[in-house]
């Protein structure tokens, strides 16, 4: 899903979303309205907008304060949200079919951050657990990443 993909989602969820001089974050919800940080790649534009839809539809109140396990949680729901509005495993398999070797490459190939699909990975890692087949190709996670096996 692209950045604009995502605006039209937000429009259509009634969210306000305007790019901003943030100061310390790249992306802040508040009620209705979003603010992401002016002058970011289009990549993080689009990671940090699908987090930020994602405490909209996931999170209550106020998590800044990261030391409450309740806001950690919530955090991370929104990251997992965020997630599954844009990634698929199966992308993964596609970005190892166009000769991919690196995260950045990957990361690149799929118009997300490196950090996004790190957190990706270990949300894929978690509900498929080390590995993951889809017809004759197998998917291995490691702390490094990943590999495709044939």
């Amino acid at each position: 899903m692209t950045y604009d993909e995502l605006l039209i989602e937000a429009d259509n969820e009634n969210l306000i979303v305007r790019e901003k001089p943030l100061q310390s974050a790249n992306g802040r919800i508040y009620g209705n309205r979003i603010a992401i940080r002016k002058g970011i790649s289009n990549a993080e534009k689009t990671c940090v907008l699908a987090e930020e839809i994602g405490h909209y539809k996931t999170t209550v109140g106020n998590i800044l304060d990261q030391s409450n396990t309740n806001n950690r949680k919530q955090e991370i729901s929104a990251r997992k949200w965020a997630v599954d509005k844009l990634l698929h495993i199966e992308d993964l398999f596609r970005a190892a079919n166009a000769c991919c070797g690196t995260l950045h490459e990957v990361a690149e190939f799929l118009d997300v951050t490196e950090e996004f699909l790190l957190e990706a990975l270990k949300v894929f890692k978690r509900r498929y657990g080390h590995s993951y087949t889809s017809g004759e190709k197998t998917l291995v996670f490691n702390d490094c990443g990943f590999y495709v096996i044939t």
